[in-house]
């Protein structure tokens, strides 16, 4: 199988190549623009046979993606790459609607020319968090709260019209709050990553609200094996499926696993609405009905395996 993996060098996509690249029949491409990135990221597989290796640049550069394309026979395309920060979407909509609308178009153009499988991975920040006071399932409402969730919205829209439209095989995914190495600790990165990072560095663990807020927290090894089985499965085609644990744990209890210690952490303004969210947990029950999928690490085990990698790292 020849296997692009748009965003390849960010953490969720370098996790999704490692796991291909074990099945040494995979032939695996990365196109990446490096922005939320790095190369050092997947330098590890620069000298594996079944490594293809890495583009730079963006998705939505036409010419560049019909270069590639042209020079490979893609068998599936997993798309990762996309603009994430909630906060720059405000402050910037045009840059989110033209990487993750019009990127996810543009690569989708070049998909259904070359008739290559096209699994698009989103974001539970789609629905309609306002009233998410039970276990969230794929019928959930959609609402988007910030232009990030309208352009991951109209890439999914986009996706979906070209399954029914030209028959393109499809498959969108939606996985909970994902944590885990190669993540971001700095505040452009995840919560956990973020808690762990202070807490080493002896500074505190600033909690956005009440911290009675919750969250599923989902970890790289795992997300990563339900995008590679929801790529490979027919089953999947032309279907929406979300991952998560199933579990909620609240900030407040979070801090507390990571701190061990109340007077680490403190409890400051929120930011951005998004904090306002109260309760976010996953109903990922279809994907283990029809995917045979279940994730497989705690969180307190998925909480030791960032602390030591970012401690391997501080200086990174």
């Amino acid at each position: 199988m020849r296997i692009l993996v748009t965003g390849g060098a960010g953490f969720i996509g370098r996790e999704v190549v490692r796991q291909l690249l074990l099945d040494k029949s995979n032939i695996v491409t990365v196109l990446d623009d490096y922005s939320n990135s790095s190369p050092y990221n997947i330098s590890e597989f620069v000298n594996q046979k079944n490594f293809e290796g890495a583009v730079e640049g963006k998705i939505e550069h036409k010419d560049l993606l019909k270069s590639i394309f042209s020079r490979n026979k893609f068998d599936v395309v997993i798309h990762a790459a996309a603009q994430i920060n909630v906060q720059e979407s405000i402050d910037n909509p045009e840059k989110a609607f033209t990487a993750n609308a019009f990127g996810t178009y543009a690569l989708l153009e070049e998909a259904r020319k070359h008739d290559s499988k096209f699994v698009s991975i989103g974001t539970c920040m789609v629905y309609d968090l306002a009233s998410s006071n039970k276990p969230i399932d794929e019928t959930h409402p959609v609402k988007p709260l910030s232009p990030y969730a309208a352009s991951k919205i109209a890439a999914e829209a986009l996706v979906e019209s070209y399954h029914h439209s030209y028959g393109l095989e499809t498959v969108l995914l939606r996985p909970f709050n994902t944590y885990g190495p190669f993540q971001k600790s700095n505040m452009e990165g995840g919560v956990i990553g973020i808690f762990i990072r202070n807490n080493l560095q002896g500074m505190p663990l600033k909690i956005f609200g009440t911290g009675e807020q919750t969250r599923d927290f989902l970890y790289v090894e795992d997300c990563a094996s339900f995008i590679i089985k929801a790529s490979f499965d027919e089953n999947a085609v032309g279907d929406i499926f979300n991952a998560g644990t199933g579990k909620d744990v609240s900030i407040n209890d979070l801090a507390m696993m990571i701190a061990n210690d109340e007077k680490k952490i403190e409890h400051i303004e929120h930011h951005h609405p998004q904090a306002e969210i109260m309760r976010l947990v996953c109903n990922p029950r279809k994907a283990e009905e029809v995917l045979g999928w279940k994730p497989k690490t705690t969180l307190e085990q998925g909480i030791k395996k960032t602390e030591d990698w970012i401690r391997g790292h501080m200086n990174g």
